[in-house]
This record gives structure tokens, sequence and C-alpha cells, in this order.
């Protein structure tokens, strides 16, 4: 049997699966949107994967990073939960050792992870609003009645974008209107918005931070080569994309849980029922929001709080 290491990178938006091998070869992927449900989402991921897997491949790594890790990792009894920083880091310079800059643009967040010698050295990440993030996009792009696909191929046929205000979504929504209501152009107006998501993402994100070459664009967004281009003409640089970045997260946590203590991972995980609530402990002040997970109405952890007074027995 051959060993395989299943990442799982469970964002606001969407959620991406990869299983690779012992070489870092990515065998297996998946993406698919979250949709307000992610023990769901990980569920299909999972199926997927029990269904297309070689018979030959034995689970004995799973990691889990993302908004919804520390869940889905207790629901996988994942050997590793890991923050986006480090498991974008790690599976960027897989590929990429030379890499000194990150930027990423997913569906409601963004980061930037600044790298020396392969090491992190600083980061930020967005933390008010999601203006200039995939979901500000369609947003915009269904207000103009185009596929948000096609994006970024209009947006290269403009030679003057229209400058948008783009540092709040509001604001960037009132400004486009205006602008279609003044007669600039589509091709100009869509121009004028991948623009204006490279400059809120370096005057908000990156504001302060020293960006090095060489750069790479990850996230759903460096998808829009619209937005790569704008982020070309500022920064007046080359910028790397990858057709796998938007599984950098899934395959750094992936190869992170190689260094863990093998497990045996069983695909049946998903036919059990996993539940999830909170309890609010009034024990003590900090009046702690404790989460409760169940499988099969077995309760198998909680956290949340900040003493013993909240604490949760398993059953």
């Amino acid at each position: 049997m051959k060993k395989g290491y299943l990442g799982i990178d469970i964002g606001s938006i969407s959620t991406k699966g990869v299983i690779i091998d012992e070489n870092n070869n990515i065998l297996l992927s998946k993406y698919i949107w979250t949709e307000g449900n992610p023990i769901i989402a990980v569920k299909k991921i999972i199926n997927y994967f029990k269904d297309n897997i070689s018979d030959d491949i034995k689970i004995v790594g799973v990691g889990t990073t993302g908004s919804a890790r520390k869940l889905i990792g207790t629901i996988l009894n994942a050997n590793l939960i890991k923050n986006e920083i480090t498991a974008h880091a790690i599976g960027t310079l897989s590929f990429y050792p030379n890499i000194r800059t990150i930027i990423e643009i997913g569906g409601q967040d963004s980061k930037i992870i600044l790298l020396d010698n392969q090491i992190v050295v600083d980061y930020a990440m967005n933390t008010l609003c999601a203006a200039g993030t995939g979901s500000f996009l369609s947003s915009q792009a269904k207000r103009l009645g185009i596929e948000v696909e096609d994006f970024g191929k209009i947006a290269l046929t403009s030679s003057n974008p229209t400058p948008i205000a783009a540092r709040c979504t509001v604001f960037a929504e009132s400004d486009l209107v205006h602008k279609a209501q003044m007669g600039y152009e589509k091709k100009d107006i869509i121009a004028g918005l991948c623009k204006s998501v490279a400059l809120n993402y370096l005057n908000n994100v990156a504001k302060g931070k020293k960006i090095f070459e060489p750069i790479i664009f990850q996230g759903g967004v460096s998808k829009n080569i619209g937005v790569v281009k704008a982020f070309e003409d500022i920064l007046n640089t080359k910028i790397i994309t990858d057709p796998n970045g938007h599984l950098m997260g899934a395959i750094g946590v992936a190869i992170l849980s190689k260094k863990e203590p093998e497990i045996n991972f069983d695909f049946t995980i998903t036919e059990s029922d996993f539940k999830t609530n909170s309890n609010y402990c009034h024990g003590c002040p900090n009046n702690c929001e404790v989460i409760i997970v169940k499988k099969d109405k077995k309760i198998i952890d909680s956290w949340g709080n900040r003493c013993e007074k909240g604490q949760i027995i398993k059953t």
C-alpha cells in the first residue's frame, strides 16, 4: 500500500480538498462551495475522494485549515489542525521555494504573507470588510449583467479603466452605479473595478508592508486575469499565478500532516451524523459560548470555555 495524505481547507465561501502522495504530488483534488454548511461540504469532498481514490492508497495523515478547521478537524479525527497562514506558506513553498510575497484573495477574506529564506516573517489579514474579495466581484458582475468568469477577459479589452472607489462595498456599488449613469463604457468600468480591487488590497491588507519579489497571487480572485494585470501594473512587476493556487492551503496542511503520528483514516466517517450546538456557560462573569460537537448523538469534543466551569464531558 502507498501512503496518502488528506488536506482540507474550509472557508466561508468555498471548501477545498486534496490528497497528496509522499512526494507531495496531487493525486486528487476537489473544490466546492461551502454554502453555509461546512460539515455537508466536507462530506461531499470525502465521498468524492472515496469514490475516486486508487485501491492501493491508504490515508495515514489528515490536516485541516481555514475558518472551520477546528470543527472539521474534530469530525475527521485529523492528526493536524493548523492556521491558514502556515498552511498557505508551506503549500506555496513546496512548489515555489524562492517566493517572498504571497497575495491571497478569497471569497470573503484576503491576506498577505511575507517570507524570508522560507520563513514567515510577517502577515496581515482583512478583518472588517469584504470589499475587493471574490464575493464583492461576484456581486458587481451580477449588477453589470455579466458572468464573473468573463470579468477578467473583458477588463483586458479596456485601455482606460474607470476610477472606482472600492475602500468599502457600499461606496463601490454607489460609485459603480454613478459611473454607469454617466455613460462610461462597461469594459472600462470592469477594468476600473479590477484596479480598485488591487488598490484596496495594497492600501489596506498590505498597508505598511514591504513587498519583495518574487510575488505569487493565490485564491479564487487570482483566476481573474484583470485583477492579476492590475497588480502587475501597479507594482510594475510580473505576478506569478498557479493553476492550483486555490488549493495551496489544503496542500500545505496535507504536507504538514506528514510530520505527525500516522492515523488510519476511514472514509466511512461520512456515514455518521454530526451535529453542533452552543451553550452559554453562566458559571462565572465570562459567560463563555461553548461549542459542542456530537457524533451520532454522543459528544466528541467541545471548546470555547475559558475555565473548568464550562468544561463539557465527552460521552
